[in-house]
Parts: C-alpha cells; structure tokens; sequence
C-alpha cells in the first residue's frame, strides 16, 4: 500500500510539473489561446500538487474508499456467481473432494499446485478440516501458472480414478522443489500410484473440460488468482490461516 501512495504522489507531482513546463514552452507562444489554457492546466496542476503535499491522508482515505468500492463491488459479483452455480460448485460429480463427505460446510478450493500461497493456505485447509470432522472439501483445479500446474493437475484429476486423489493433492501441495512432468509423475508413484495408468488416464478429454469448467466458474465468481475460496456461501480470496478459516466455517455453520 506504501509504495503505491507514494507512486501516485509521485505521478501527480509529475503531473504538475509536466504542466507547469507545458506552460513556459516555446512550442506554444504562436498560439495565445492555447497558452492561456495550458497555463491555467498548470496552475490547477500546482494547486493539487501543493494541496496533496499538505494533505497526504487524503491519498489514503481515497484508497481506502477505492479499496472498498472494489471488495464491495467484488462482493456483490460473487455472491450472484455462488448463488447462479451451486451445483457446479458443491455438488459436481466429477470434482474431487475430501474431508467428511456428509459435512455440514462446504469448503470450495480453487488452487494451482505451484502456488506458494496455496501451499500455505492447504496446511491451514488440512489440519482445520482434520480436527473439525464435519467439513467438506471439494477441490477445484485452477492451473494458472503454466505447463507444470496443467500437468499436476491432470495428475491429480486422474488419480481419482484410483483412489489416491487426495494422497496425490496433499504430496503435490506439500512438495517444495520445482514441478515439471518427471518430478509428479515421482510424486505421484511415491503415494503408489500406478504410473502408466495414471499417463493414460490422464488423456482423457474429460479431465481438461473440467479444468476449462473450472476456469469459467473462477471467472464468474470474480477469482483473480489462487487461491480462493467459497465457505458456505461466502467468496474467500487470497490465502489464509487457521484461525480465519475456522471463524469463517463457524460463521457458514451458523447460517
């Protein structure tokens, strides 16, 4: 937040300045009409910059009422999107889930498996939904980030076929080196996967429709990276910890 006030400060004062030398320049002493007029975009241009070096909290109130036309805005986006597709995003057969299958909250995670940030907030997502025994999580592959994270999540889609989706998703997000085929296909043999059938059944056409499925519901809900979540019928961006994700299931369990 800092360094964007102070880049808008300094885009201002620019401004300014950039005016102030508009209105001095030769280029415009054959035209007096324009010249009145750039000089009075100058002096505005000075008055802003004079008033905003005076006032630099109103840089921060107008961000902060700009962040909260977005969130609001944001908001109100989702809430339409989780209301529109609830089927798609709770109770799609062929998306992976794990947790209590009976559980009274659902947790929607849209995750990349290269993600730094879904990888912390999966620790969080696992030991919550391990100790509260009554939480279902169903997984929403969003391979953003490139080759790699299309490839995990091929791997993870077709893991289901053997039973071992989630022994596959939690070694894929608790793995820390670079993804590239060879090493999830290691990954993927270390929780005893059979390899050859997971490479076939990853050529499957139906797995890559569900990721393009996936990706149309992100875009309605307003997702802009990963992770991002939808608690009960809450839309959660960004990652987070445990202590918030608890409050945001008790908070779901209560409606």
């Amino acid at each position: 937040m800092p360094s964007l006030l102070l880049a808008i400060c300094a885009a201002l004062v620019a401004g300014g300045a950039l005016l102030a030398t508009a209105a001095t320049s030769p280029t415009h002493l054959a035209a007096p009409a324009v010249a009145a007029d750039t000089g009075d975009k100058a002096a505005f241009g000075r008055k802003i910059r004079d008033f905003l070096v005076a006032n630099p909290e109103v840089l921060v109130e107008a961000m902060q009422e700009f962040e909260r036309r977005q969130d609001s805005q944001r908001d109100s986006v989702a809430q339409k999107a989780i209301s529109q597709h609830k089927a798609e995003l709770f109770s799609d057969p062929e998306a992976p889930s794990g947790g209590n299958a009976g559980g009274d909250v659902v947790v929607v995670d849209f995750n990349d498996y290269q993600c730094p940030y879904c990888k912390r907030a999966h620790l969080a997502l696992k030991s919550v939904a391990a100790a509260d025994g009554k939480v279902k999580v169903v997984y929403k592959d969003l391979p953003i980030l490139g080759e790699p994270s299309r490839i995990a999540a091929l791997a993870a889609l077709a893991s289901v076929k053997q039973g071992k989706h989630q022994a596959l998703h939690n070694a894929l997000m608790e793995f820390s080196g670079k993804l590239d085929r060879d090493r999830i296909l290691e990954i993927a043999a270390s929780v005893g996967l059979d390899v050859a059938l997971l490479q076939k059944d990853m050529e499957d056409p139906k797995f890559k429709q569900l990721i393009e499925r996936n990706m149309a519901l992100a875009g309605a809900l307003g997702v802009r990276g990963t992770p991002a979540f939808v608690i009960g019928d809450q839309f959660v961006p960004g990652a987070i910890d445990a202590d918030a994700l608890k409050q945001l299931i008790a908070e779901a369990r209560k409606r």
